[in-house]
């Protein structure tokens, strides 16, 4: 994901001279599905043709070994480089003007568009919803916040779905401002803490916050860039973020899972300073002291047991794991529900043979201790029963749909984030553009109707 913003510059600079095709090798069975990828490019507003490898064909024949792999091929048809994982800094201009110069002046290089090849139409959904990221409810203030993620807004509404504002430009940008001209990116995660929301602003690398009395949206933390390295904090609007994704809130300090980084990150509210406090940076699952721990593109994100700890999806080992909070507990990390980045399924059961697949939203039922998973690329809601570390599946049939119901009755497609208030489960349903709600003792899913 992070190349793409490069890739779109490469597109644009080198228009008549350079094609980019992608190659969608999946590592989760969920993504070799084409409904599932087609929804995945639009989501990215991908305009170039992407080829769906389900049976590793073309990454065998090209020899490929990690996710992303750039492959640069020469009008002969030739490979002529390559480039294993992001780029960070790197600066290909100067190589591409090079090849482009050889190549013209061979007479191999014929500029203009390719026939039969042209840039895709991003076709964006119609409704007032463009794939949904986090919400956060407020029965008490009968308020339903929404990250209007591929319409660069946040959404404030009534819990029926009547839209009160709407801040952002919804133009995609960084600007600060007032809320009909300030400027968010895919933003994902919000979180409420009194008068103020917070936000994720996903493809900004920063954390926004928004006064809701004024409406003014400022940033607290982060610069608009993309850190190119494994960051351990510093000065906030100095520090470079990777893809925060989700937020919580823990007394007076936000608590950031920062999945580009594969890490937790914290920053006291009023305070100019922002961390790294789980995660070495390493992806993977490994549990243990706080600091040390392996995580692999953490999520979801929310206090647990008391405020003692924090309850996280770890998205690339389909795992649902607790870290304790500085001065609480035995300052580790642990896993409930997960066994590696290869080892993921639509499993319920035991801990031990229980698995799930790419899970991206989770929530707690305070009363009940219930904790609520959004498995995402099984498109379903899952119940883990803290107590027997257990996993069953509540909502959803697990094929990518579109249907209110009971139950399994009910489909789903890619749910993300979640929210409860009172008896009542909030489900930010990401593919279908919509936001469907579900009764915590029978299980009923119906859709609010999210208007004007």
């Amino acid at each position: 994901m992070h190349l793409l913003p490069q890739l779109r510059e490469l597109e644009t600079r080198y228009r008549y001279d350079l094609v980019v095709i992608g190659v969608h090798t999946a590592k989760f069975p969920a993504e070799r599905d084409d409904r599932h990828l087609a929804a995945a490019v639009e989501r990215l507003e991908i305009e170039h043709p992407v080829v769906n490898d389900v049976e590793f064909s073309i990454w065998h024949a090209y020899a490929v070994r990690a996710w992303p792999t750039l492959m640069f091929i020469d009008p002969t048809g030739q490979v002529i480089a390559r480039h294993e994982g992001e780029l960070g800094g790197t600066d290909l201009t100067e190589l591409l003007d090079a090849l482009l110069i050889e190549f013209r002046d061979a007479g191999k290089l014929r500029s203009g568009p390719l026939p039969g090849l042209s840039l895709f139409d991003v076709k964006k959904p119609t409704g007032e919803l463009a794939f949904p990221g986090g919400i956060v409810v407020d029965g008490s203030t009968n308020r339903l916040y929404i990250a209007n993620t591929n319409n660069h807004l946040i959404l404030d509404t009534t819990l029926d779905g009547v839209v009160r504002r709407s801040v952002g430009s919804g133009r995609a940008g960084f600007s600060d401002g007032h809320f009909q001209t300030a400027e968010f990116c895919f933003p994902q995660g919000i979180a409420l803490y009194g008068d103020s929301l917070y936000v994720a602003d996903t493809g900004n690398h920063a954390i926004r916050h928004i006064d809701l009395p004024s409406g003014q949206v400022t940033t607290i933390v982060g610069t608009g860039h993309l850190s190119p390295i494994y960051a351990s904090g510093g000065e906030r609007l100095s520090t470079v973020l990777r893809s925060p994704w989700n937020i919580a809130i823990v007394d007076d300090t936000l608590w950031i899972s920062m999945a580009g980084s594969h890490q937790l990150w914290m920053h006291r509210i009023g305070t100019d300073e922002i961390r790294r406090a789980v995660g070495s940076g390493h992806e993977g699952l490994r549990d243990g002291v706080t600091a040390a721990a392996w995580l692999a593109q953490p999520s979801g994100i929310t206090a647990f047991n008391e405020g003692h700890s924090l309850l996280f999806t770890d998205s690339e080992t389909s795992a649902v794991r607790i870290a304790d909070l500085p001065g609480r507990g035995d300052g580790t990390v642990r896993t409930l529900i997960g066994d590696g980045l290869f080892e993921f399924g639509d499993i319920d059961g035991p801990a031990s043979i229980a698995r799930l697949q790419h899970p991206l939203g989770v929530a707690v039922h305070d009363s009940s201790s219930t904790i609520y998973v959004a498995d995402t690329y099984n498109n379903k809601i899952k119940r883990l029963n803290p107590y027997t570390n257990s996993v069953t599946a509540w909502l959803g049939d697990g094929s990518p749909g579109y249907q209110d119901g009971v139950g399994v009755g009910a489909q789903l497609f890619e749910p993300s984030g979640l929210g409860i208030s009172g008896n009542m489960l909030y489900i930010a349903d990401t593919n279908n553009h919509a936001i469907r709600c579900a009764n915590l003792a029978t299980g009923e899913v119906t859709t609010i109707d999210i208007r004007r």
